[in-house]
């Protein structure tokens, strides 16, 4: 017998090709959304057996507000999370706030079915070997440097770290671009790269961001070359210089 559910994802498309192929299967879809966070009113309006939300952020903090606010208001609808894997704090969020089962965004068809079919009858969905591995990662999390550097760091490319120093010591497109030996035009979009990773607006808050966090100390280390925030290279001094 088919399922009454519906299906958000914080990616509308995935939502209704998800949606598409589950009516295939002669379940009766009553919705498909975008993004999670709506899953509540639709659950609301719509009361189905079944919420299938997907979200590509579980361990995100309110990721989960929607899935507290189904079992609060109704309990009765078994919540299935489709989420990345692995993902032990997601998988251990989802559960926290109230979910029936975590199912991997990589599952095939059938086991989303399965799994909606275990939360339908109010058992626990999801795949024993995944919430071992979850547990274990937990219990024994991988050692990870916690500092905000050294995170944002990794988000930057080895010639965005470069652009990022050259901005924070005030270099200029043009300065950036005659110390790097590349176009204004390559330096420019460096620049506007390096700010949206970071997630600023301009240069003085990328470059206040940098020393807030400590992630200048980082640069220094990871510069090409060893060169050093401060220190421009011979390319910048002689665009300074006029030469």
């Amino acid at each position: 017998m088919g399922v009454r559910l519906v299906v958000v994802d914080d990616h509308r498309l995935l939502a209704e090709a998800l949606a598409s192929a589950l009516r295939l299967r002669g379940h009766r879809v009553l919705a498909a959304a975008a993004p999670a966070s709506a899953a509540a009113e639709l659950v609301l309006s719509r009361s189905p057996e079944v919420c299938l939300i997907g979200t590509a952020a579980p361990a995100e903090p309110g990721a989960f507000d929607a899935v507290v606010r189904i079992r609060r208001e109704r309990p009765g609808v078994a919540v299935l999370v489709l989420g990345p894997v692995p993902d032990p704090r997601g998988i251990a969020a989802a559960f926290a706030s109230g979910a029936s089962g975590y199912v991997r965004h990589d599952e095939r068809i059938e086991g989303v079915e399965r799994a909606m079919a275990k939360a339908r009858a109010g058992e626990v969905a999801v795949a024993p070997a995944l919430l071992q591995g979850a547990f274990a990662e937990l219990l024994n999390p991988v050692v990870e440097p916690d500092d905000e550097g050294t995170r944002l760091l990794q988000m930057l490319t080895p010639r965005e770290v470069e652009v990022l120093a050259r901005v924070a010591e005030g270099e200029d497109t043009r300065l950036i671009a005659a110390g790097m030996r590349i176009a204004p035009s390559t330096a420019r979009t460096h620049v506007q790269r390096v700010l949206m990773k970071l997630g600023v607006g301009s240069r003085l808050e990328a470059a206040a961001l940098a020393a807030r966090t400590g992630l200048l100390d980082q640069v220094t280390r990871h510069l090409p070359g060893g060169a050093v925030p401060g220190q421009a290279s011979p390319g910048a001094r002689a665009a300074r210089e006029g030469g």
